[in-house]
């Protein structure tokens, strides 16, 4: 779940230094060195204090998806840096981005206001995603969550909802695969808990 290539990252990412890292573990300098030598293995006691210190649980949230809503990014007011990071409780890949999903058509299982978590870059063929849910944007632009389903051509899909007429007949410029959806009580409780101010190490 926590590996080198990940802490080499964060740490490349914020910029901190080993020395940092290891005093907020509550270990020895060269004890960072150790794991990122393999060396020495990262004990679980470890994994929030690395998680939080080098700010691996953080995803960007890059926009809002549509679930009945219709969301078109050209007229969509976001800074490219994002609306704001998303605080997991446990480390993420670097590869993920977040939405905050818009509207009712996909109730009950996703509501508005809950953030869905996706894999940036579409890492397989669009086929393999038939009978799937995911964030997919339309060559017209609008972005959806919906569940892909084949349409009368390998060219184009219909795009279903739980509760909402299908969209018909589309093509896709991109497909978010899944990684993870958080509801918005669960989000709240987190934000809360994280509201205290952080200590910035160096």
């Amino acid at each position: 779940m926590l590996d080198v290539a990940m802490i080499e990252r964060g740490l490349e990412k914020t910029g901190k230094s080993k020395g940092g890292l290891a005093a907020a573990m509550g270990v020895r300098p060269g004890a960072v060195s150790e794991i990122l030598g393999g060396e020495r293995l990262v004990k679980a006691s470890e994994i929030i204090p690395i998680m939080e210190y080098l700010e691996l649980n953080l995803a960007p949230i890059m926009g809002r998806v549509g679930a009945g809503a219709v969301i078109e990014p050209d007229y969509e007011q976001v800074p490219p840096e994002g609306l704001g990071d998303i605080a997991l409780p446990f480390p993420i890949m670097e590869e993920t981005i977040a939405f905050e999903i818009v509207g009712d058509s996909m109730l009950p299982k996703y509501e508005s206001g809950d953030v869905i978590v996706v894999y940036k870059d579409q890492r397989h063929p669009l086929s393999s995603f038939y009978g799937e849910e995911a964030v997919v944007r339309l060559k017209t632009g609008e972005r959806y969550l919906k569940t892909i389903e084949r349409g009368k051509s390998p060219s184009v899909v219909n795009l279903n909802s739980f509760n909402a007429k299908p969209i018909v007949g589309v093509k896709l410029d991109w497909v978010g695969e899944i990684c993870l959806s958080m509801p918005k009580g669960q989000l709240e409780r987190l934000r809360a808990k994280s509201a205290r101010p952080r200590k910035k190490g160096k």
